[in-house]
């Protein structure tokens, strides 16, 4: 020790010292008697000198700004940046959990459901937190179909939130709720709902997985039907279980309802007799729209093929199509009865005027409209009747294009149909300064000009109200309203042109089949061969058959096409008069209809019915 050596050291210089200090056992005494309680600290060199000042201020410089920072560091969490922290901390266990409104109802006239939104469970997972068992994830990929590796793809660490199922089936989620795995949570999200299926699903459309409106009328009254939805805060444990509410909930507000024209009934028999029409004649589609004349409502619309609204898994765009709206086509026959109101209306003719359709055809520019059959003289009514090509050329060039055209337009024609629903297309209609004599004349047996069979069936209102076409909708329309529409022909050309479309659809016409046991009908079938490229295709055909009943107090107008039969005829008559008679007979009963007509004489005098063949 070094106070031991400078001990002895200075016992060196005191007398008899150094013979002591020699003494190993003379040190050793010394030692053990003084021990370090004999030592003076004061005396030591190192506890002697002075600190030099400035590095005690140095420290105490450095403790001050470490507190410094540390108040500074406080006061910009605590105030200045306290919005980002509380932010921050409250992601971590305050979370928002929206509340989904509930998307209206889409209901049919009588208050039957054809769309509604029912809670079912959505499944999903925060990846980091899954369990980790390897049994139980393995088990979760067969419950969801998934392999390991498209498992392990979904529930990627890197990510925070993963769907597993969105609106899955109850026997699904209860599955899954079963292993308990840690991480994998439900709730509850809307699901639609469409009981009618495919007999409705044209009219109503669909909705993608976020209960938005992509076709029919989920699209078109998209803001009536969505809802808003509402939210609330709540604290989340480490669990993802619910601790406690935090502040007000904002509540969500439901969709409205939308009450619509159509007849689910109606609807639903309508798609059978099409769908049955299609497999019968191995047709490539089909299509019927049934309107009610007395309010313009549309009592039923719908296509072949279809698809189910609740499962469009491989859904084709054939199927999607809503043909009645959105497919156009030369409508042919069905527009002579125009052109003869339009004849009669102008003092041109009369019922009774006679038309020599000898010898079947008429040269114009070169090229000869024929009849199916020649017919000689033919009074107007004939003409209709028999749906002679010759008969209504001749009368169509005895008046101007331009009436042609402000009749044509008058029904509609070229422009689009004024009804609240997607897809609906004008059709064309060229400006008549550009008709040709020729396209003039083929103009006034329906081609060179297009229209959608709802177009047609919306024409046809001129006939069933007495000269005025109305309005249409999809919409129910309270009881008693009055509707009213534009004046094309007066009621006196109206009457004689329902009398025409009768004797078309009786004996001697074209379309005896559309025959109703204990109704009258009146109705004009048409035939149309199909445009492909530039020309018309050969064994190509549209059939259909537009029509009224009753004929002497008109309630309903049925359109029918079918597109492309190839077995069992291909004229309108023969394949759209049948469905037409169908789908009246079922529609007035259920209507509440009574029959006009004693059953026993018209069976007699059905058993002499033959259709006449068409010309086209």
């Amino acid at each position: 020790m070094k106070w031991l050596r400078r001990f002895s050291k200075s016992v060196q210089g005191k007398p008899g010292a150094r013979q002591s200090a020699k003494s190993p056992k003379a040190v050793k005494q010394v030692a053990a008697t003084h021990g370090t309680r004999g030592v003076s600290y004061s005396t030591s060199p190192l506890l002697a000198s002075k600190t030099p000042p400035w590095r005690s201020h140095f420290l105490v410089a450095l403790v001050g700004l470490a507190f410094a920072g540390l108040l500074g560091r406080a006061l910009y969490v605590q105030v200045i940046a306290t919005g980002f922290y509380q932010k921050q901390g409250e992601a971590r266990f305050v979370h928002t959990i929206d509340l989904p409104a509930s998307r209206g109802r889409i209901n049919d006239r009588n208050g039957q459901v054809l769309a509604a939104s029912v809670a079912v469970p959505s499944i999903w997972a925060i990846p980091k937190e899954v369990d980790a068992d390897p049994e139980k994830r393995l088990a979760l990929g067969r419950i969801l179909g998934w392999s390991p590796a498209e498992l392990e793809h979904r529930l990627d660490p890197a990510s925070k939130f993963a769907w597993l199922r969105r609106q899955a089936d109850d026997a699904t989620a209860s599955k899954i709720k079963a292993l308990g795995l840690k991480g994998v949570f439900q709730d509850r999200e809307y699901k639609r709902k469409y009981p009618e299926g495919e007999a409705a699903a044209h009219v109503v459309g669909f909705t993608n997985v976020e209960e938005r409106g992509q076709e029919g009328i989920e699209l078109a009254f998209q803001k009536d039907l969505q809802g808003r939805g509402g939210s609330r805060s709540v604290v989340r444990d480490r669990l993802g279980r619910v601790v406690e509410d935090i502040g007000e909930a904002v509540p969500a507000m439901n969709g409205h309802d939308i009450e619509l024209s159509v007849d689910s009934k109606v609807q639903f028999f309508a798609y059978q007799r099409i769908r049955d029409a299609v497999a019968d004649h191995n047709a490539k589609a089909g299509s019927v729209v049934v309107l009610d004349v007395q309010t313009g409502e549309v009592l039923a619309l719908a296509n072949y093929p279809s698809y189910d609204p609740g499962d469009r898994r491989n859904l084709s765009g054939a199927q999607l199509r809503n043909r009645a709206l959105t497919d156009i086509f030369e409508p042919g026959s069905t527009m002579k009865p125009f052109i003869v109101g339009l004849a009669l209306e102008t003092g041109r003719v009369t019922p009774e005027t006679v038309i020599n359709t000898s010898p079947r055809s008429i040269v114009i520019s070169g090229w000869s409209p024929t009849d199916a059959h020649p017919h000689g003289d033919l009074s107007v009514t004939q003409v209709i009747q028999k749906s002679s090509n010759v008969g209504i050329v001749k009368i169509a060039m005895s008046m101007p294009a331009r009436e042609m055209h402000e009749t044509y337009t008058a029904i509609g024609l070229g422009q689009r149909p004024q009804i609240d629903f997607p897809g609906a297309i004008s059709g064309k209609l060229r400006p008549y300064k550009s008709w040709r004599p020729i396209e003039q004349a083929t103009m006034a047996f329906g081609y060179g000009v297009s229209a959608s069979l709802f177009q047609l069936a919306q024409a046809y209102t001129v006939f069933a109200r007495d000269g005025e076409i109305i309005p249409v909708t999809m919409m129910r329309k309270p009881p008693g309203e009055m509707v009213h529409g534009i004046k094309v022909f007066s009621p006196k050309t109206a009457l004689q042109l329902r009398e025409m479309l009768q004797m078309a659809a009786g004996p001697g016409g074209t379309a005896p089949q559309a025959q109703v046991s204990g109704y009258s009908v009146g109705g004009k079938s048409g035939t149309a061969q199909k445009q492909e490229g530039k020309g018309y295709a050969d064994h190509k055909y549209r059939s259909w058959f537009v029509g009224i009943a009753p004929i002497n107090k008109p309630r309903i107008i049925v359109a029918v096409m079918v597109d492309e039969p190839t077995t069992g005829g291909h004229f309108g008559g023969e394949v759209a008069g049948p469905v037409f008679s169908q789908v009246v007979a079922q529609s007035l009963r259920l209507l509440g209809v009574p029959p006009d007509l004693d059953v026993k004489s018209q069976i007699v005098a059905n058993q002499k019915l033959q259709a006449v063949e068409e010309s086209f």
